[in-house]
Order: structure tokens, then sequence, then C-alpha cells
């Protein structure tokens, strides 16, 4: 009986004898071998980048509305913006952006790493070329004597375009880093598949924030 009651205590884990928590992991059984967290699966962090998507989108629908709101009000003194004939061009290249990055990732899924890169990088430019654009449009409305305290439509288009630009700019950043430094905690399918959601919906609302100051000034 005692005999039987050794081997069962040795065929059990004591708490502390570095074997892996409950939480699930690799464990490769060596003493003083450190546990290794298995990686999140990829909905984890596609599901992660909708709810910031999300946010995003709430933020911007605010001041849509609030927009609107003031524009109705009465004795209100909204004059409508043409907005400059440059933002044609940066609304171009917004969508040129997101089909290059459908070819890059594309090409990736396809396994031709080397023009994945291309691609991407071209996003990546064309992204700056954007946000050159943007710069652009904001010297030309100061050259026709419009700034941020002009009207309330010119106030409310330069915190549409600085909101929609630092997002850009993140969207830039993220493509940067991923193609410089590929991150070994989450694996390159999994970050392209992110980071090509969130320039979607960048170039997604900077289409219909364009489309909502040429219909309504």
């Amino acid at each position: 009986m005692s005999t039987n009651l050794i081997e069962i205590d040795e065929q059990v884990a004591l708490p502390g004898d570095g074997g892996p928590p409950a939480g699930g992991g690799s464990y490769d059984g060596g003493e003083g071998r450190p546990w290794r967290p298995s990686l999140p699966p990829q909905r984890t962090y596609t599901t992660g980048m909708l709810i910031a998507i999300f946010g995003s989108a709430m933020f911007f629908l605010a001041l849509v509305s609030a927009s609107v709101v003031h524009r109705g009000m009465p004795g209100s003194d909204w004059m409508p913006l043409r907005p400059p004939a440059v933002l044609w061009a940066t609304s171009a290249i917004a969508i040129a952006s997101s089909l290059t990055l459908m070819r890059s990732t594309s090409r990736l899924k396809s396994g031709h790493e080397r023009s994945f890169s291309q691609w991407w990088t071209i996003t990546a430019m064309l992204g700056l070329c954007f946000l050159g654009g943007q710069l652009f449009a904001f010297h030309q409305l100061e050259a026709e004597g419009l700034y941020l305290v002009s009207n309330p439509s010119v106030s409310f288009f330069y915190v549409f375009a600085v909101a929609h630009g630092l997002h850009l700019l993140g969207g830039v950043i993220a493509l940067v880093w991923i193609e410089l430094r590929p991150s070994a905690r989450i694996p390159q399918g999994t970050a392209t598949t992110v980071a090509a959601l969130y320039w979607h919906f960048v170039t997604v609302l900077w289409l219909f924030l364009f489309a909502f100051f040429v219909i309504g000034g």
C-alpha cells in the first residue's frame, strides 16, 4: 500500500516545480527551463483593433454631430467651406494606398515576401504623400485668409483634418515598424492583417469626411 502511494506521489507535479500554470502554454519538461506562454490567436488582435476602430468612429461621429448641430443653430455664423482642390488629389492617394496595401497582403499570402515588402513600402510612401497634401491644403486655406478661428466651418475642417492626419500618421508608423522590425511575438501574417484593417478604416474615414464637407460644407 505504501509503495503504491510513493509511485503516485512521484507522478504528480508539485507546486513550484517549474511546470506551466493553469492558464496554458508550452513547457519542455526540463528542470530549470522557463515556461513559455503560447501566442494569442489572431482573432484576439483583430478583436482589439475592431474595438479601437469603433472608438475612433464614435469620436468622429460625435464631431460630425456637433458640426451639424452648430450649423443649424439660430443665428449661427456658419459659412460653407469650399475644400481646397488638392484634397481631391489626396483622396485619390488614399484610395490608391488601400489598393497597394491589398496587393501587398495578397503577395504575402502567396509567399512572395520580396514583392510584399515592395508594395508595403509603396503604401507607407503614399501615406506620407497624403499627409504632405493635407499640409498643402492648410497652406492654401491660410493663403485665402481662412484660419482656425475665421469661421466655424473652417474650425471644424481643421479639427477633422488634423485628427484624421494623426490617425493616418499612426498607421504609417505601424507600417514602417512592421517592415523594419517584424515582431517575434506577433506572427507577420497577423500583424499585417491587423495593420491593413486599420489602414482601410482610415481611408474610408477620410472619404466620408471629405464627402461631408464637399456636400454640406
